[in-house]
């Protein structure tokens, strides 16, 4: 399967997105964005990267998530093979999923969150995704790797899975962009790698470096 979930907390202002697959290097292929233009996620059996940052361009010059989404696929007429999920800086969603998506696909909304997903067991992984999410505590990125942990117990890939990412963005805070390209255990890998980027030396450095909100931010003489 490759599943992936994109959200927004307007408590925190943060922006954020996972995804797994039984492919490599889920991070670099699905997920894309930023605190100024919003998020994507590209997929499907035959995913457009350009997609994905295309959307992103359409979305920071203004247009909604379903408009950007909608303007970007209805261009491609290999759209039939792929699946892409946007989320804009509003909390707006928008979704495609291509008539030549391998079954099980599909997508799932909740108020600024969206989950999307093909080659799946099963629909319900969809709705194990969203509700691990919205029902989680922590942070986002602690909710997102319980979210895609429910995914896989819900029947995930008969494939298994091969590879899991994390992205976080905010205007206060350093882009958080965590990827494990290949493991036979990528969903316990990521776990273990957001864990030690939140906490140690790691995290009190990031928390020094330039962010939109703070450019030029640096040590006090």
């Amino acid at each position: 399967m490759t599943i992936s979930i994109l959200a927004y907390d307007a408590e925190t202002g943060t922006y954020g997105g996972a995804a797994a697959t039984g492919n490599l290097c889920v991070g670099g292929w699905v997920l894309r964005g930023d605190a100024e233009s919003g998020l994507s996620a590209s997929q499907g059996s035959l995913p457009s990267t350009i997609w994905g940052t295309r959307v992103l361009d359409r979305m920071r010059a203004g247009l909604t998530a379903a408009d950007a989404v909608s303007e970007i696929v209805g261009a491609d007429a290999g759209r039939a093979h792929r699946q892409l999920a946007a989320l804009d800086l509003q909390g707006g969603t928008g979704h495609f999923t291509g008539a030549a998506s391998v079954p099980a696909s599909g997508a799932r909304q909740a108020p600024s969150v969206i989950v999307t997903g093909n080659l799946l067991s099963g629909e319900d992984v969809l709705d194990a995704c969203l509700g691990a999410y919205l029902a989680g505590c922590g942070t986002m990125a602690e909710r997102f790797v319980a979210a895609l942990g429910a995914a896989a117990k819900a029947g995930g890939d008969s494939r298994g899975l091969l590879s899991a990412a994390l992205l976080t963005v905010s205007r206060h805070a350093p882009p958080l962009d965590l990827r494990i390209d290949y493991s036979e255990t990528p969903l316990q890998d990521l776990a273990d790698l957001h864990r030690r980027a939140a906490g140690g030396a790691y995290s009190g450095w990031a928390r020094l470096v330039p962010t939109l909100d703070a450019p030029e931010r640096a040590p006090t003489p």
